[in-house]
């Protein structure tokens, strides 16, 4: 039952409407108005969610711990435990905060979101040094960056620190050709400065990002894959048998009333 996917979403239908009661809580009119109602529907929901973990831990007996042996049901159970923590007091927000983790089991119940998690956790080897190679190459920048424009433009280039800062909003191409505009005001030539950090900062730099990830996706769905080919556990052999045992049962059942007819 747990298993099936009407039972799934079901979930995922419970935990989009506890994302509505959260966001409805941010309006201080409603909250007035209707803040014990909100309070009611959350613990409701908290209930559904406690039922949820105990068939999850029953559907596997007798060894309900093996449970715990995917890690997206530890996520889960965590969660239920830190929702139960009791809102009063110094925990208050503490409890608030902690009830916006419900949301993110969105990402635990939909298998493609959690697809998506696997590829990205697998992928933060490779990630990470793309991003030793960026900060270097950010660091060279910030250093050249301070002793060409510091003294024409101390705004954004007075210090170390201040330059980094300049650099990332060149990064975001967010209103970056006004530093480079103040800086050719002095050096005409500026430019190539700012069009190579483009460049290299943000085609090259972030495009390795993408590929790093679209290869760690596509390593996940072919782990998915193989998983679903590999053998049948012993569980799923002696669910598949009591099925064919039930069915048997209840053949011989009808071929007996027949025989009595």
């Amino acid at each position: 039952m747990v298993e099936a996917n009407r039972f799934e979403y079901l979930i995922i239908s419970i935990i989009l409407f506890n994302a509505a009661l959260l966001g409805l809580g941010t309006s201080p009119a409603i909250e007035r108005d209707y803040g014990s109602w909100l309070n009611l529907a959350n613990n409701a929901i908290l209930g559904v969610f406690v039922v949820e973990a105990l068939l999850k831990l029953a559907a596997r007996w007798p060894r309900p711990l093996r449970y715990f042996t995917d890690g997206w049901n530890v996520f889960d159970f965590t969660v239920i435990v830190l929702a139960l923590i009791p809102a009063t007091g110094e925990f208050a927000i503490v409890t608030r905060l902690f009830r916006l983790l419900r949301v993110v089991r969105l990402i635990s119940t939909i298998k493609d979101l959690r697809l998506i998690v696997a590829a990205l956790v697998r992928s933060i080897p490779s990630v990470g040094h793309v991003l030793i190679l960026m900060s270097i190459v950010v660091y060279i920048y910030a250093i050249m960056g301070y002793h060409l424009f510091h003294e024409h433009d101390p705004v954004h280039w007075r210090n170390l620190g201040i330059s980094l800062l300049s650099l990332f909003r060149v990064l975001t191409l967010e209103d970056w050709t006004d530093i480079m505009y103040t800086a050719m005001e002095a050096y005409p030539w500026a430019w190539v400065y700012f069009v190579s950090f483009v460049v290299v900062g943000t085609f090259v730099v972030i495009n390795m990002f993408i590929a790093i990830i679209i290869n760690s996706l596509d390593d996940a769905k072919t782990e998915r894959l193989r998983k679903l080919e590999g053998p049948p556990s012993s569980e799923e052999l002696l669910r598949e048998i009591r099925t064919t045992q039930a069915t048997l049962r209840r053949l011989e059942q009808r071929m007996r009333d027949d025989e009595r007819d």
